[in-house]
């Protein structure tokens, strides 16, 4: 396939895939509202060198591997799903608190470390099985046997940094001013609506299949 249609190709399929809701949206959204931009942004960071994970692995064929394989896949799908549904049954269990927060002692107390926020993006992303059935689907439209290697690892680059700028966009737009101080006013409420998010998607992830 030719090198510009090839780009256009994965490239329109990875804004495609990240603009669907699924547990990376999930992650960057919780850790935006809950946690403030910056840590949206190492989120959204960590979710996009989890395609770099996703793409190291399909370029050495182990990524055919897990698809084929049923205990790969399913053990990777269980594991992910059980850290989804701890991620989402932490936010169900935080407790109501009936004293107005200023947007100063929220953010204090809302805060969490950047390698914390990272850590989230990038297993969210890299226990999804279906980012590596992703990958296999389109990287075997766009690439042959005889595909150059840095062809390869241009179009991984290219999904994984048009990735991380959607979900950027994502961080700053629920990071605006007036969002964020419609979540501070609403945000017991919003925090049960995102943890009942990744339950479900969790909940979803073990009942998936490889088809």
């Amino acid at each position: 396939m030719d090198i510009i249609l090839g780009m256009f190709t994965v490239g329109s399929v990875a804004l495609l895939g990240a603009m669907s809701p699924g547990p990376d949206f999930a992650i960057v959204s919780k850790n935006t509202l809950c946690h403030g931009r910056r840590a949206g942004i190492y989120t959204a960071l960590g979710v996009g060198c989890g395609f770099f994970v996703h793409i190291a692995y399909t370029l050495f064929g182990i990524g055919l591997i897990i698809a084929q394989s049923i205990l790969l896949f399913s053990a990777m799908k269980y594991i992910g799903a059980l850290y989804l549904l701890y991620l989402g049954i932490q936010l169900l269990k935080t407790k109501k608190n009936t004293l107005r927060e200023s947007e100063e002692d929220f953010s204090k107390t809302k805060r969490i470390k950047n390698r914390e926020a990272f850590h989230q993006g990038i297993l969210a992303n890299v226990l999804n099985p279906k980012v590596t059935l992703f990958f296999l689907s389109v990287f075997t439209q766009v690439i042959e046997p005889s595909t150059n290697i840095f062809i390869q690892l241009g179009y991984g680059v290219e999904t994984a940094i048009i990735v991380t700028g959607w979900f950027s966009l994502i961080v700053f737009t629920l990071s605006h001013k007036h969002i964020q101080g419609i979540f501070n006013k609403w945000k017991w409420y919003i925090e049960k609506i995102l943890g009942s998010v990744l339950v479900a998607l969790g909940v979803k992830l073990v009942f998936s299949t490889r088809e």
